[in-house]
């Protein structure tokens, strides 16, 4: 077998390594396509002794500190999303069909937003408990804050104070008075400390008036020690927002521009056609100072069109996302792990980069796609069921909670984007569709909030960072060694909660 000029083995060119791909491969890979499932990554010598040496900085222009964007999916990108994942160092992009006076007001709420404190959910000492608990999961802390008609903190309400309490009771009534509060700049391990010390889960913290700043948890005080802030030039949280190929795609970007997003995403579910090229070239007229994605593509010929006409990061999967039907319904689509191999192959050849949408249902994925050659990866369905996706959320009567999922070429999607057409044209276009309209996306009772989510992906992205003898990203991709597996490969790796 031909050895590359490290002394390492290198597939033979027949294979369907695409040229200019840093991955190695132990094996020559099959003449088929390959999803993640498909493959695995091999240990190498290492002298990183830590997963906390591995910088997961992103190199692609947008700012995020850990390779994680939350895909532009009206059921998992809101305010409270965009402001979590920010926080963490994360990217969340807002849907196109939000209307642009509604991304002025998200974007200018989520850059006021703390870098270390997450925003409280208060209510006054006279509200009823059943307001509280109609609140009490908007947030992963789980907990309100009641305030005095001044805004100073006199009382914290958890789920379990108001249980067995009448719904009409006052907050006044059930809530902890007089919590231990944080006071603003908070040292977040002094905060941890202190927290500890009192047996506390979580406190407000306050400014030097007393009044309500935010709340902070033990375990948030400990991620504000682990990950660093996503903020543009002015020290703010970073926010993305998209926009469609069709109608005045010129005014939306500019709009969008001028409300001060970080990221510009033109987003298609067939990103390799000419209305796309002509909206990526009518974007780049403007002169925009902030990266512009586009996509979506799955080939060379696609990344080097988009590039061509002006996008810095292409967004690469057609068909792999867990409420898309545009495989099944078309059969167009390509496996993933093959298509981010050889689009971001094609971007670095260009100087660009690609973002790896959809496919990823493990930590592994998210590593995968980045041996692959991805900047960042595109999450969307598995961050749908957490506290702070949009939707309400619901229980079984089995008692699993969990929140409404659809795919964004589903005729609920469809209907949303075409709400200000007429009747006769709207219905036309809800008669076809390449997404699932309902889906169910159950809370992880272990880890019901978006931060629990990235704790896991980021941990073990680093871990294989480690297991690669890399400490960054760029070092991840060049030192990875890939082999291809067995559906009994896959299945061997999977951990067994029950005895056999």
């Amino acid at each position: 077998m031909a050895r590359d000029w490290r002394g390492e083995r290198r597939p033979p060119r027949h294979t369907a390594v695409p040229i200019g791909c840093l991955v190695r491969f132990v094996d020559p890979i099959p003449p088929f396509e390959l999803t993640y499932d498909d493959v695995f990554m091999i240990p190498a010598r290492s002298e990183v002794a830590s997963r906390f040496d591995v910088d997961l900085s992103t190199s692609d222009g947008s700012g995020t500190t850990i390779p994680i964007v939350v895909a532009n999916m009206t059921a998992v990108a809101g305010r409270r999303m965009a402001e979590t994942v920010a926080r963490r160092g994360a990217l969340a992009v807002l849907p196109q069909d939000i209307p642009v006076p509604v991304v002025r007001d998200v974007l200018d709420w989520v850059k006021r937003r703390h870098l270390i404190v997450d925003t409280a959910l208060t209510l006054s000492p006279h509200s009823p408990v059943s307001d509280a608990l109609a609140l009490l999961f908007k947030r992963a802390h789980g907990a309100v804050v009641v305030v005095d008609d001044d805004g100073r903190p006199v009382g914290v309400v958890t789920e379990a104070d108001c249980l067995g309490s009448d719904r009409f009771a006052q907050l006044h009534q059930v809530m902890t008075p007089n919590p231990l509060t944080l006071s603003d700049p908070v040292d977040p391990q002094d905060a941890f400390e202190r927290l500890d010390a009192g047996r506390r889960k979580l406190a407000p913290v306050v400014a030097a008036d007393g009044t309500l700043v935010g709340i902070l948890t033990r375990t948030a005080a400990l991620r504000a020690t682990l990950y660093t802030p996503a903020v543009d030039a002015a020290g703010r949280l970073r926010v993305a927002a998209a926009i469609g190929v069709n109608g005045d795609v010129a005014g939306k970007a500019a709009d969008l521009l001028d409300a001060g997003i970080d990221v510009l995403v033109l987003d298609t579910a067939h990103g390799h056609q000419q209305r796309m090229l002509d909206a990526l070239g009518a974007v780049r007229a403007l002169s925009p100072t902030v990266p512009v994605a586009a996509g979506n593509v799955v080939s060379e010929g696609g990344v080097r069109d988009l590039v061509e006409a002006g996008a810095d990061i292409v967004k690469v999967g057609v068909g792999p996302g867990a409420m898309c039907t545009t495989r099944m319904m078309t059969g167009v689509g390509r496996p993933q792990f093959s298509a981010v191999l050889e689009c971001a192959a094609a971007a670095r050849a260009l100087g660009k980069h690609v973002w790896a949408d959809g496919g990823v249902r493990h930590p592994r994925d998210v590593a995968l796609a980045l041996a692959a050659g991805a900047s960042s990866v595109m999450i969307g369905s598995w961050f749908a069921g957490t506290y702070e996706s949009p939707g309400d959320l619901h229980t079984t009567p089995e008692g699993r909670q969990y929140k409404d999922s659809f795919g964004m070429a589903s005729a609920r999607a469809v209907a949303n984007r075409t709400s200000g057409e007429g009747a006769f044209e709207r219905a036309r276009k809800a008669l076809f569709e390449e997404g699932i309209s309902s889906g169910r996306q159950y809370l992880d009772p272990v880890r019901p909030g978006v931060e629990d989510l990235i704790d896991a992906i980021v941990a073990g992205v680093r871990s294989s960072c480690t297991y690669a003898g890399a400490t960054t990203l760029a070092e991840f991709h060049e030192r990875a060694l890939v082999g291809v597996q067995s559906a009994a490969g896959y299945a061997e790796g999977r951990p067994v909660h029950a005895s056999w």
